[in-house]
Formats: C-alpha cells, structure tokens, sequence
C-alpha cells in the first residue's frame, strides 16, 4: 500500500511516499480503506520527536491518528463489523507506527462508529481527535443544562467543536477569540470575548457572578480562569498541566467509539457543523504540515487518500 512515512525525527523533509505491508488484522480489530485523514497538530510535533519521552515509536512511521473510510476486512471476534461499513475513528495506538496517511489502517473496534450520514468525508475525518478532546473535557467536568461555560480558544480546532458540544449539553458559552472570529462564533451560539489583557473583566461583565465550567484549549489562561471561575466551579485544560495546582484537570483526549457515535448523532441532528479549511493527496502531507504549523487555518485541514470505487 502506498502511505507517507518518516524513518528518523524531523521536520517536514523526513517525509516521503513509500510502499508499506498491508497491515495485518488481529482479534478486535478491522482494517480500514482510508477515504480521509485530518491533520492534527500533535502528528508533526510527534514527527518532531515531541512525545519521544511519553510512547514507544518503531520507525518507520505512518502519522495520523485521525481517519474516515470504509471496513476492508474484520478480525476474529468483531461481530458488529462487516467489509464495505462506512466508519470513522480516533485510532491512536499504544505506540508510534501505523497510522492513518495511508491507504489502509487498522482499528480496534472499541476506538471505531459508524460515519454520519449527514456529513462528507473530509468533514467526517476532521471530528475524532478534536471532537473527542472537547467532548471529554466537557463531560468529566459535568457540563450541563444551566451552566455557563467559558472557552478558551473556542475558535481554534478543538474550541469550535467544544462551544457546540457545550450548547448542546445546555449550557450558555462564552468564547475567547481574536475579534476577526467573533462573527464565527455568534454563529455557532457562542458569547465573543477578545483574549489578552483585561478578559477576565471582559467575562465578568458577561457573567458578573462567575462562570460554572471552564476549558482551556490553548495554555497560558490560569490567571485568567481562577479569576472568573465561581465558588465550587470546574476547570480542565489540554494545554497546561499546572491546572491541577489549582483544583483542575489536566487531560487528554482518549479513543472512544461511543463518544464518536453521540458526535455523529449530534452532526445528524444539525448540532455539530464541521469546518473545512484545506483538503490535500496524500503526497502533499508536507504542505499540510506546514498549513498546520501557522494556525491561521480556518477549519480543519484534510488529507485525501481514496475516492469511491465502482
């Protein structure tokens, strides 16, 4: 099968398109045909060496860990699966190796739901990693009916689907943004405040009493969260693992089929619109790399690897 891989770390020179074995198909596991794969900031900082000290990698290695396409073959014991299931998955493994900027990819069944109908392919890919890590930090902290939540980077990747999993949960939100995103953000339901100096003011005249819930996708917010975040309120960052200094959580987002079925209800329900910014071939897996790296991308960024086949 063709897929891109690097055989050292680097940047995004160490990548190339070879020739890989198709994977093999162990107990609890599918092989899926990749129709698209979305790009995540983690799969070049780990291409980078950025999480060598956290999870074994055995060169060469396939990135992406995100993947929308169709079951190729089905492993012992994975009755709920047959070949030609439309399907989606955040497939992270246990180490660095196989993953999804390929033809084919395996994935454990519990990491894998069935692809919503409503949406396309390209926006399909683009809901596991960043749909997941939202939904996640939004549930443990028990996000609910009544809750006003703030958002720190709600109109960054993970933000966006995090301010429309938090309306959908019931809660009021208010999202951090540059003002250029703050149209974007009314459209998705959320209340738009600038970041940087003065936002923890900017909030309390948004919410005088405090805010329930905060999730930080970005980093550096701390001061800006103890200092809105109400008697008793909950608090959760991807970014700053200092947080649990003060009483919050420091979390990461985990495979999930079930949680990838609630987001497929919700995008079929008209709740969850899914923003594409780019789509790349596979063979320009660099230049989407390199899109990623400026974070001016609005929507996600894909990777094509397969059209229907007659």
């Amino acid at each position: 099968m063709k897929a891109m891989t690097y055989s050292s770390y680097g940047d995004d020179t160490v990548l190339s398109l070879t020739d890989q074995p198709l994977p093999k198909v162990g107990p609890g596991e599918v092989v899926v045909r990749v129709r698209c794969a979305a790009v995540n900031p983690v799969d070049w900082k780990i291409m980078a060496g950025g999480l060598d000290g956290m999870m074994d990698t055995v060169f060469p290695v396939i990135p992406g860990w995100d993947v929308a396409g169709v079951v190729e073959r089905v492993g012992i014991d994975t009755p709920e699966w047959q070949a030609g299931d439309e399907v989606f998955a955040y497939a992270r493994k246990d180490y660095v190796h196989g993953g999804t900027f390929a033809e084919f990819v395996t994935v454990p069944v519990r990491a894998l739901a069935r692809k919503p109908k409503s949406l396309s392919w390209e926006e399909t890919a683009g809901v596991p990693l960043a749909g997941l890590t939202a939904q996640q930090t939004l549930t443990r902290l028990g996000t609910g009916k009544g809750d006003t939540v703030l958002v720190h980077g709600a109109a960054g990747g993970v933000g966006t689907f995090g301010v429309q999993i938090a309306r959908a949960l019931g809660a009021r939100v208010i999202g951090t943004a540059s003002e250029r995103n703050h149209d974007r953000l009314r459209e998705l339901g959320a209340e738009p405040v600038t970041y940087g100096d003065g936002l923890a003011e900017r909030v309390r005249a948004l919410a005088p009493d405090g805010v329930d819930v905060v999730v930080d996708y970005v980093g550096g917010a701390l001061d800006a969260t103890r200092a809105v975040l109400r008697e008793g309120g909950r608090h959760a960052s991807i970014a700053d693992p200092s947080v649990m200094e003060a009483g919050g959580q420091w979390m990461w987002v985990r495979p999930d089929g079930e949680g990838l079925t609630v987001l497929a209800g919700l995008a079929d329900s008209g709740q969850l619109k899914v923003p594409v910014a780019e789509t790349f071939p596979l063979d320009r897996l660099p230049d989407a790399f390199g899109l990623s790296r400026t974070g001016h991308a609005h929507g996600k960024i894909l990777i094509r690897v397969s059209e229907d086949r007659a």
